[in-house]
């Protein structure tokens, strides 16, 4: 599963620092989200979206099949 949060949390000018303290998780788990290494749970996924004022379906890209 792609995203899209890194580009979106730039635009925003937001640190991944500052959107794991909203999100109340570490940074550590923005960078591996970002970098494709964890796939968020789904409560995550709506708490990133609502901070970063967008809808799930913009954050991921789901792809049946390959990755």
């Amino acid at each position: 599963m792609k995203n899209t949060i890194r580009r979106i949390r730039k635009n925003k000018k937001l640190s991944q620092e500052e959107l794991a303290g909203k999100c109340g998780v570490t940074r550590q788990t923005v960078n591996a989200i970002e970098n494709n290494k964890y796939d968020p749970t789904l409560a995550l996924a709506f708490k990133l979206a609502f901070h970063l004022e967008v809808t799930v379906d913009e954050l991921f890209e789901f792809h049946y099949g390959k990755e």
